[in-house]
């Protein structure tokens, strides 16, 4: 294999421009021209977070080459003034060997021994092994045709970009070659956050790690000496750090161009498999409260994200959530800078064990009061909870309406099969989307640290989800229609419901304060 598709050179990265057009730039332009891109452009939300995740790599160890030690202060210069564009520019020279795509001996995020190995030397699978979008193996995905017989070649760009977010969110489980089975991707079934600003290059100072400890280096793929068999066989082993983690190899990948620099084959195997450590969590991972203590953040289908919001948002006792570190130093870098707002990406896929369920991404935007403060985030995380106990009331409520219209009302399946109509309605989804609305402004109000404002947030909050409650319960009523069955269902419970709702309900002070303001 000749040296071909250098990442330095060649256009891959696709990127947003401040005027709006999309286009694709190798990694030397994107850091000359960082703070003209507005942000990245790849649409698959794995490739989205994986492809910041390796800038983010680059700048901290083109950093450390020549900066050594940095401090917030120092962040928020380049914030203002533009990333050290000379110092990344010298880190990508001095490592342009190992940033060619197809290498004999030292491929990027690849491993070439898997050319001599004799458990993948005679064998190739289709790239789409490692597409989480394709359909491969026993893994059909809706709209897409991949065969594994006769797979469409695809471009170099293509496939790197395919690599990189299948190496960060790969689930775990069997693989067969040179071990049974294998670890999940540093991300696997987890909804990433990254802080964005105005430009790349802000966004990468917002979610720049700390320099790494005196004595200690954490080195990306590129860094390491090519991995062997021995290592692919090994145990699992620890992130040396950030940068480990965004560069680990999880699988063994070995692309096979053809000779137009398409990509139709690979060779795949067990990769260096990443063990967990509790201690030193993914910085893109937050945590939010589950049966049995702090469970990762993921995407549930058919639940709308701000519900989890207060994962995102720190607690004093780190019981009810642990925030992803990026939120952090995103948070300690607008303290400096004094600015009022957080724009954030939300990004990832979605899997129960080896099966890939869904992928999506999230932009919202949480003033900064609310990342550094632990009151301001309780009182948001109080609200939240109040909102979720509210539809848990009206739930119920609504299951035992709809078991009145059935026949054997009192029965147990019958109640199940209440609850189970309720759900598959379109009252879950409009209560949500209701409340949703007065989100941004809550969610201001509370930032803004002025005790009336917390007053006014929390009327706003009551008054909208008295809204979405009664609007919910409409629609579970005209679903029931209008027979004397389903009337006698709805006299009955429709007073429980306006009981449960009068604490919502302004009282006669608070409505002449509201008035007034």
């Amino acid at each position: 294999m000749n040296r071909r598709f250098n990442l330095l050179d060649e256009p891959w990265l696709p990127v947003r421009l401040q005027d709006g057009q999309v286009c694709d730039l190798g990694l030397l332009e994107v850091f000359e021209r960082a703070g003209e891109i507005a942000a990245l452009a790849e649409t698959a939300p794995p490739g989205l977070i994986a492809q910041y995740r390796l800038l983010l790599a680059i700048v901290h160890r083109a950093l450390s080459r020549t900066q050594g030690r940095w401090t917030d202060a120092d962040r928020a210069r380049w914030y203002r003034q533009g990333l050290p564009a000379g110092a990344v520019r010298d880190y990508l020279e001095h490592w342009r060997e190992r940033f060619w795509l197809f290498h004999p001996a030292q491929p990027f995020m690849q491993v070439a021994a898997l050319a001599e190995a004799g458990e993948t030397r005679d064998k190739q699978k289709p790239w789409a092994q490692i597409s989480l979008a394709s359909a491969n193996g026993n893994a059909p995905v809706l709209f897409d045709h991949s065969c594994d017989l006769a797979p469409r070649p695809i471009a170099a760009a293509d496939a790197l970009r395919t690599l990189l977010g299948f190496l960060q969110f790969t689930p775990g489980g069997l693989v067969k070659v040179l071990r049974d089975a294998d670890k999940a991707g540093a991300l696997a079934n987890t909804a990433a956050v990254m802080p964005l600003g105005e430009s790349l290059a802000q966004s990468l100072c917002l979610a720049l790690h700390p320099p790494s400890r005196a004595g200690h280096e954490d080195l990306p793929s590129w860094e390491r000496d090519p991995p062997g068999l021995a290592q692919l066989r090994g145990e699992p082993t620890l992130a040396s750090g950030p940068n480990d983690r965004y560069s680990r190899l999880t699988r063994a990948v070995l692309l096979l161009p053809d000779e137009q620099g398409r990509v139709q084959w690979i060779r795949f195997a067990a990769g260096i498999a990443l063990a967990e450590d509790a201690q030193a969590p993914d910085p893109m991972a937050s945590y939010r409260a589950g049966s049995h203590g702090l469970v990762r953040l993921s995407f549930a289908e058919g639940r709308a994200f701000w519900r989890d919001l207060p994962a995102l948002l720190p607690d004093a006792e780190g019981l009810a959530s642990q925030p992803a570190a990026v939120l952090g130093w995103a948070a300690n870098l607008q303290f400096l800078l004094g600015g009022s707002e957080q724009p954030l990406l939300v990004a990832g896929l979605a899997s129960d064990q080896a099966k890939l369920l869904r992928w999506r991404s999230e932009r919202i935007a949480l003033p900064a009061a609310l990342l550094a403060s632990p009151d301001c985030a309780s009182e948001l995380r109080r609200q939240v909870r109040e909102a979720e106990e509210l539809f848990a009331d009206i739930r119920k409520l609504a299951a035992g309406m709809l078991a009145d219209t059935l026949p054997d009302p009192s029965g147990k399946d019958t109640w199940a099969r209440a609850r189970s109509l309720f759900d598959a309605g379109p009252a879950p989804a409009l209560y949500f989307a209701s409340a949703e609305r007065a989100l941004g402004q809550v969610m201001a109000l509370l930032g803004s640290g002025d005790p009336d404002d917390l007053d006014m947030a929390d009327a706003l909050w009551r008054r909208t989800l008295l809204t979405a409650a009664l609007s919910a319960w409409q629609v579970v009523r005209d679903g029931s229609g209008r027979s004397p069955r389903a009337l006698r269902a709805d006299a009955r419970f429709y007073p429980r419901l306006l009981a449960r709702l009068r604490p919502l309900r302004p009282t006669p002070a608070v409505a002449d304060k509201e008035a007034r303001a």
